[in-house]
């Protein structure tokens, strides 16, 4: 989501005040009868415009800096998982225990119980009339994994043997970790919907039919060659201000 590039919105702003300048050199030549597209209106227009640009901004800043706290507190998870299950192992648990703890670790990881077969090897069962459903063993989706994470730790909590040394193993660290990586996660989601809204706010102010900036701006160069012409010197100067409708 964050990938997407502003440029194009910011471009627009920028061609709507570099618009009104020309208009407003224009002196009182522009003097449309339409409300929307006069000089007060316009400059009203383009400090909401770059109100909404300032907020996806904003928003935008937000979410990555969420983005990376989350990725940032998700580093050393997997290794950290690894040792956790090393160390279970290392207790006199049932092979029921060791089943269970390794089927979680798998989810935790995105690992497959089994290889994944070769298209040569599916085309082979399927040539037998054996079906072939191999579905992705893989639920690296954060949600996923802090779900899992619990998972883990109960069942830990599950076994009395389990008491490491270790602080960093031991059960409450690992509750600690969960809150963590819950609360990095939840941070996402809300920056997530924040950032959403913003740029929804944007494309209204800048897109929506007849009132947004692409449409005013489009009727301001319409009126000019209304008045001018299509060929004067007036009209030329403004029609080079190229607005880019969104993607």
């Amino acid at each position: 989501m964050a990938s997407t590039s502003e440029t194009g919105h910011a471009t627009n702003v920028t061609n709507l005040e570099s618009l009104i300048t020309s208009i407003m050199a224009l002196g009182t030549t522009y003097n449309p009868s339409r409300d929307s597209i006069k000089l007060a209106a316009l400059q009203t227009l383009l400090n909401v415009s770059k109100d909404s640009l300032n907020t996806v901004n904003l928003s935008l800043a937000t979410y990555s800096g969420a983005v990376a706290a989350r990725k940032e507190a998700f580093k050393q998870f997997s290794q950290l998982i690894t040792r956790v299950n090393n160390s279970l192992k290392a207790t006199e648990t049932t092979k029921q225990i060791d089943n269970i703890a390794q089927s979680i670790v798998r989810k935790l990881q995105g690992r497959r119980a089994s290889a994944r077969l070769s298209e040569e090897e599916k085309k082979a069962l399927e040539a037998e009339g054996k079906e072939v459903n191999q579905i992705s063993a893989s639920q690296m989706s954060f949600d996923s994994r802090i779900e899992n994470f619990e998972r883990f730790i109960l069942l830990l909590a599950s076994v009395p043997l389990y008491n490491p040394n270790e602080q960093e193993l031991k059960i409450e660290t690992l509750k600690a970790l969960h809150t963590t990586l819950k609360q990095k996660n939840t941070d996402v989601i809300i920056a997530t919907v924040h950032l959403s809204n913003a740029r929804i706010a944007r494309n209204k102010v800048l897109y929506t039919q007849n009132t947004g900036l692409l449409d005013i701006a489009f009727d301001c160069k319409t009126y000019i060659k209304s008045v001018f012409g299509a060929t004067s010197p007036q009209y030329k100067q403004v029609s080079r201000l190229y607005f880019k409708n969104r993607e």
